[in-house]
């Protein structure tokens, strides 16, 4: 009588087992490596992968192997057969020119130089009168990131027939900042924990350090810097360096660096010494010693990202030298193995300045070119911290002699951290493509990061991570095309956002036109959404004390001006908004003389950074013919009903994915409405108080008190 009820139980575990391994729960971000349905399709691909040649033998080539032994099972149900010689008819060919001698009979040797050691050539060509897919590049790194490309075709479903692919990367260094603390919090972090398992180190390596090698490659990023900017001094001793080269042993096959921060204090902390003077003989020598104490652990060691002298960290300023003369001082002592330092320009005084907007260009203008070879002085894409919209930092274009390399932030910090749907890459590409006018018209910013204006060899971008322990590695599942942007346009600065996004749907959820339509579609305006519904037309820093989550243009009366909300959007009966203009803090001074001209003047300056630049009267006239207040008002509703809506085209999509990350997905979209909602009535409440108007007709009327937003306490917000 027993036995049914055991044969049932033991069917639902295996039910249950079944569900959990086809669970489409994130963690292989855009590598899905889905089923090929179509059999046209996938008949087309299996007739061009007969045999795959790789004479090379090296660690990336066994990485290499694996992803397409992984790929190809997953996509076409075949496992590839691998060769290191003899080719055959629609053979796949992954080579450097040095282990295939006959390639410079169809790549010429001026390409190849082109190409330096990163970058690759895809291409479809006819050898023995046999039709090949070559793959090839300088290194091996330049075949895996081949590699990677080729199989981003068939996740796309592209033609891989007559194929001429040529791609290398427009910078240097594309790395990663992880803000991560060696307690395994993550400052900034809304997916949890590090995934970095310091306790476990160097005896356990985890299959996501892995599988975050993996990730990287894909998209073309060569570095990470593991700890936080706010550094501690301990993982630079010897027991947490053996821990960091076990990871850059992982990732050293997937052509990635470790890089790790540099607590300017750490001669004394942990080297007893009495000053960290970067003048002092005693100082330069222990950062020698520890440089070339880290290369005997880590031989491909990146080098030291550092902040100093800035929010309680120790820097040069602590003796009364400048930030070259800090910057210098660890230059010298990793130049000779080859090492180089990424000094961050986010720097503000101890005091209140009189705009903290011109406090990094008031400090790095006049030290342009008195930093060593080595250094990328890395400068925040806006002035004041990873507001929603900034406009560009006055430093691009303002330092010709140095290298400046880009800091984007990948986390959300200000941009709804880990629930809302906002898509960054429109917010780098909109950066980028500013022109700074600083060598007259086509001086973009990117120009700038890449080098090519002033033909800097060394040129880099940085992204402050987003990654931590949750299964889908960004807490938010569009927070994983945040990370993928990044990389595809640290590698390439003028690659389109929509592209990228088109891809990163296809490979992620679906090659469905209608799914990838609309998807890019609501990702395409949830920046400008995102903007809306928090700081329209150019206010900026009125988010929550501390935690930045939430409204709170309330914030006064603290220890700093410059960290509280009123001094930014200085709302009073007379208007609203910060004046940079000559009248003010003089801020627009430190742009070019047209970008001053155009900015300075209301009628000229573009709205959406108008009250960045300008302090207006309520009922300043806009373009529209609406007064100021009307705008504001309805820039807020517009960004309500902008999340609303896209809750509506997602729901149409339900069919369309799996149902884990469909609903996943739309109950971070339903908090992200719940939270436009409550930044439209708390902010709108607020400065209603100055500009005692009422609000629009077409504004939705706030169903609370102004009292019941400022009592609003979130206990425990994360990533502090």
């Amino acid at each position: 009588m027993k036995r049914p009820s055991i044969i049932l139980f033991v069917l639902a575990l295996l039910c249950l087992y079944s569900t959990n391994v086809l669970a489409k729960d994130g963690y292989k971000l855009w590598l899905q490596y889905e089923k090929i349905e179509n059999k046209e399709l996938a008949e087309s691909y299996l007739n061009s992968i007969h045999q795959i040649t790789i004479p090379n033998h090296s660690a990336t080539t066994d990485v290499i192997k694996n992803e397409l032994s992984i790929a190809l099972k997953d996509m076409l149900s075949t496992f590839p057969v691998f060769t290191e010689d003899g080719i055959k008819k629609n053979n796949i060919v992954i080579a450097t020119p040095e282990s295939l001698p006959w390639l410079d009979e169809f790549i010429g040797q001026n390409q190849l130089d082109g190409l330096g050691q990163e970058g690759f050539i895809i291409k479809s060509i006819q050898y023995k009168n046999q039709p090949i897919t070559l793959i090839t590049g300088n290194a091996d790194a330049a075949l895996l990131y081949g590699t990677f490309e080729f199989l981003k075709l068939l996740q796309t479903h592209q033609s891989i027939v007559d194929l001429n692919i040529v791609s290398v990367p427009k910078t240097k260094i594309r790395i990663l900042n992880h803000w991560d603390n060696l307690d395994r919090t993550v400052e900034r972090g809304y997916a949890g924990s590090s995934i970095w398992n310091w306790h476990l180190l160097p005896d356990h390596i985890n299959q996501q350090y892995i599988d975050y090698a993996r990730a990287n490659a894909s998209i073309g990023i060569n570095g990470t810097v593991l700890t936080n900017v706010n550094a501690n001094a301990l993982v630079l001793t010897a027991a947490y360096i053996e821990k960091a080269a076990a990871l850059a042993k992982v990732f050293e096959p997937y052509g990635i660096k470790v890089y790790l921060t540099a607590r300017f204090s750490a001669p004394m902390e942990i080297g007893q010494l009495k000053t960290s003077d970067p003048l002092d003989e005693e100082v330069q020598k222990w950062w020698n010693d520890k440089a070339t104490e880290i290369y005997s652990y880590i031989p491909n060691f990146g080098g030291f990202l550092v902040k100093a002298d800035s929010e309680g960290q120790p820097g040069p300023h602590n003796y009364g030298r400048t930030q070259a003369e800090g910057a210098n001082l660890l230059a010298k002592a990793l130049k000779p193995h080859g090492g180089i330092v990424m000094w961050r320009a986010f720097v503000y005084s101890e005091n209140t300045p009189d705009d903290r907007a011109k406090q990094a260009y008031n400090e790095f203008k006049p030290l342009d070119g008195e930093f060593e070879s080595n250094v990328l002085v890395q400068v925040k894409n806006g002035a004041i911290d990873f507001q929603p919209r900034e406009p560009f930092h006055p430093l691009f274009g303002a330092m010709p002699k140095t290298p400046l390399m880009m800091e984007f932030q990948i986390t959300q910090e200000y941009l709804g951290q880990g629930t809302h749907l906002v898509y960054l890459s429109k917010l780098y590409e909109e950066v980028l493509n500013t022109d700074t006018y600083c060598k007259g018209p086509g001086s973009t910013v990117v120009k700038i990061i890449d080098g090519s204006l002033e033909n800097h060899q060394l040129s880099g971008m940085a992204g402050v991570s987003n990654i931590g322990s949750d299964r889908n590695w960004t807490g938010n599942h569009f927070g994983q095309a945040n990370w993928y942007a990044f990389g595809k346009l640290a590698w390439n600065p003028y690659a389109s956002s929509e592209k990228i996004a088109e891809d990163w749907i296809a490979m992620t959820f679906s090659n469905d036109p209608k799914f990838i339509s609309t998807t890019l579609d609501i990702m395409s305006k949830s920046r400008e959404a995102a903007v809306n519904y928090m700081t329209p037309l150019g206010l900026h820093h009125i988010m929550g004390w501390n935690h930045h989550y939430g409204p709170a243009p309330w914030i006064t009366d603290k220890h700093r001006d410059d960290w509280t909300s009123t001094y930014y959007h200085q709302a009073g009966s007379d208007g609203i908004g910060f004046d940079r203009t000559s009248s003010g803090s003089d801020a627009l001074s430190q742009y070019s003389p047209y970008i001053e001209k155009q900015f300075s003047n209301p009628k000229t300056c573009p709205e959406k950074y108008l009250l960045w630049f300008h302090h207006l009267p309520w009922a300043y006239r806009m373009e529209s013919g609406k007064t100021l207040w009307e705008e504001l008002a309805l820039h807020y509703q517009a960004g309500v009903d902008q999340t609303t809506t896209a809750i509506k085209k997602w729901s149409t999509l339900e069919k369309s994915i799996d149902n884990e990350r469909y609903q996943h997905i739309l109950s971070f979209m339903k908090i992200q409405e719940k939270e436009a909602k409550w930044w439209r009535d708390a902010c709108l409440l607020y400065f209603q108080q100055f500009s005692k108007l009422p609000l629009p007709d077409a504004v939705e009327k706030p169903n609370k008190t102004l009292e019941d937003f400022k009592n609003y306490k979130p206990h425990f917000a994360p990533g502090i």
